[in-house]
């Protein structure tokens, strides 16, 4: 069987430029004669076995990283209704808003670093794991609100942010023409995290309680997640002769990243809203307590295949058209099936269609930080990405107290049409907000229409 070769020529005078720039003649003879003989033996991208171990890894670390979070209303709605902690009841609901925005808000911080010091990344993974299951560990302790707000709104966050940044900085190297689909992959892998912990973790606080849920929980994170660090490996080696690599902050001044990002923001602003209310929504038109749930896994599982089918596309067409399938995809069902009817069924449609759509929405990442290389070619991904996830965070944290203060303005509180409830405001603000996040496309045809 024929072996796909690469142009090592071409890799070498880009990786020499990349890793000798800002360093010494002496280290950028050493490190240039380093990177010419690892070029020789690297494997290839896209394919292979080492690429889809890689792959595989990257997916399935998903779940520690993003599963508690996932199953945290599970763990709120205990905590609200058996009083095993001091303090507001109404501050439990502070964790999960904490554990989201800090995983998100960290990602600028800890992307641009292991951009510029490519040699922490192998660290990040074992630190990441040991603080996650630390903190779990810590807040089954916990008596008071802020002793979980710190342990699990903080540190896990932290561990998570750890154990997740390097996936998508190794991802980076070992996929180039499949970019999309394999971030959507990833994507997938979180998504289905959505569908399997709140009714694990429901079923495990039903029996045993929130301290053995949380041992159990952090000794099986352990488990799970340690013989998946072996495949969190980069596919181009790291020479010793350089410490550091120097970032470009040039796609700053590029229109294209910020037209993106406001995109980005509004999109994250109300992408929440319905994972967050959907639940109390169907509980409030007279629908069974499981009717929430059922939405809620449904919603997760199109998130999912979403994320995938808007990864595939991300490697085919633009970013900018990907983003405008994803926003309008979305809007249409914010407006036509939650807006309009308040009856299972079409919930239930609306949970999957939104799912599927908005659930893509970050799978055009890549191809976000495509468009910015074709007009700088010194721009890296993973710096980008982290600015993009960084973003969503900000939509998030926004997003949770003005949703709070727009169900305290809603115009109604009874109704046949979603939008005559109390959770009318709520329906447009998504369905705006879905709408804005096409902004990127929007400014990129008025350029062209210009043009």
């Amino acid at each position: 069987m024929e072996v796909p070769t690469e142009n090592y020529e071409f890799r070498n005078i880009r990786e020499r430029t990349s890793v000798t720039s800002g360093v010494s003649d002496d280290e950028a003879e050493n490190a240039t004669h380093t990177m010419e003989i690892e070029s020789r033996a690297l494997a290839p991208t896209d394919h292979g076995k080492q690429a889809y171990l890689v792959l595989a890894g990257c997916t399935v670390i998903q779940a520690p990283v993003w599963g508690y979070s996932t199953a945290f209303g599970v763990f709120q709605e205990y905590y609200q209704t058996h009083n095993t902690l001091k303090g507001s009841h109404a501050s439990v609901a502070t964790v999960g808003t904490t554990l989201n925005g800090v995983i998100y808000l960290s990602m600028p911080i800890m992307f641009t670093a292991l951009t510029r010091y490519p040699r922490l990344r192998p660290y990040c993974g074992p630190v990441g794991l040991f603080i996650t299951v630390g903190s779990l560990v810590l807040s089954s302790f916990a008596t008071e609100v802020w002793q979980l707000i710190a342990s699990q709104g903080v540190l896990c966050a932290i561990g998570s942010g750890l154990l997740y940044a390097p996936t998508t900085l190794y991802l980076d190297e070992w996929f180039i023409a499949r970019k999309g689909i394999a971030y959507g992959t990833i994507g997938a892998g979180k998504s289905a995290a959505g569908v399997v912990f709140p009714f694990l973790m429901s079923s495990l606080l039903e029996k045993y309680g929130p301290q053995t849920t949380l041992r159990v929980w952090a000794i099986s994170l352990c488990i799970m997640t340690s013989p998946l660090l072996v495949f969190l490996k980069p596919r181009i080696p790291v020479s010793r002769a350089v410490s550091q690599r120097p970032l470009s902050w040039s796609f700053l001044k590029h229109t294209t990243f910020w037209m993106m990002q406001v995109g980005n923001v509004v999109q994250a602003f109300g992408y929440l809203l319905p994972s967050t209310y959907l639940s109390s929504y169907a509980h409030t038109i007279g629908l069974p307590t499981i009717a929430g749930a059922i939405l809620i896994a449904a919603l997760s599982m199109a998130s999912g295949l979403g994320s995938l089918i808007h990864g595939y596309l991300n490697d085919r067409v633009s970013a900018a058209i990907t983003i405008l399938v994803s926003s309008v995809g979305s809007t249409l069902a914010v407006f036509l099936l939650w807006g309009l009817r308040t009856e299972f069924g079409l919930l239930m449609a609306f949970a999957i269609v939104y799912g599927f759509f908005a659930g893509g929405f970050s799978s055009t990442y890549p191809g976000i930080s495509k468009a910015l290389k074709n007009e700088d070619e010194g721009i890296e991904t993973g710096h980008v990405m982290g600015l993009l996830l960084g973003g969503r965070g900000l939509g998030f944290v926004i997003g949770g107290p003005i949703s709070t203060a727009l169900l305290r303005s809603s115009w109604s509180d009874a109704g046949y049409w979603g939008y005559t409830t109390v959770y009318g405001p709520v329906i447009v603000c998504t369905g705006a907000t879905a709408l804005l996040g096409a902004w990127g496309w929007m400014w990129d045809a008025g350029r062209r229409i210009r043009v």
